[in-house]
């Protein structure tokens, strides 16, 4: 079941992030150190999660007035059960019950998991000339943290 988490379960969720990035390694993806996105919460309104305890989140913000998906990350022994895609579904939910016109995101271009899966779910390429600025701003922080290690493009659905 899909909820807004609780704020003591923000610091595990950062056991779900690490485990769900491991396995972009397998397609030659090695992220950079630091921190990761989860650590850097603080507001769990932010933050939809599925599963007692969670086994995947999707942490949301905003971006020139869409909703943007910052990351969606599952426990990689609890994929392929439906859990990203209720995240998503209630993605979208939320930004049709905030009135925004759309949702969008970053991701991998070739990693299957990644844009082709988002693409099954309703998503679509949006082609830079359509970025507006802040969207424009949060690329630029992603290639200035080294996380573009691979071709990477922005998607948006309609919610």
């Amino acid at each position: 079941m899909v909820r807004w988490a609780d704020a003591g379960e923000l610091p595990e969720l950062v056991a779900v992030e690490l485990a769900a990035d491991k396995l972009f390694e397998q397609v030659g993806i090695v992220f950079p150190p630091g921190t990761t996105m989860i650590e850097e919460v603080d507001d769990p309104g932010s933050v939809l999660v599925d599963g007692e305890p969670p086994a995947g989140f999707a942490l949301i913000g905003w971006a020139d007035g869409n909703v943007h998906l910052d990351q969606l990350a599952v426990r990689p022994d609890s994929m392929r059960q439906g859990i990203g895609g209720r995240l998503v579904a209630a993605v979208l939910d939320h930004a049709r019950a905030v009135g925004a016109p759309a949702v969008t995101l970053t991701t991998y271009r070739d990693v299957p998991w990644n844009a082709p899966w988002y693409a099954r779910h309703g998503f679509s390429v949006l082609p830079e000339p359509e970025w507006g600025p802040e969207l424009r701003a949060l690329v630029e922080h992603e290639r200035e943290l080294g996380i573009e290690v691979a071709p990477r493009v922005v998607m948006c659905a309609t919610p």
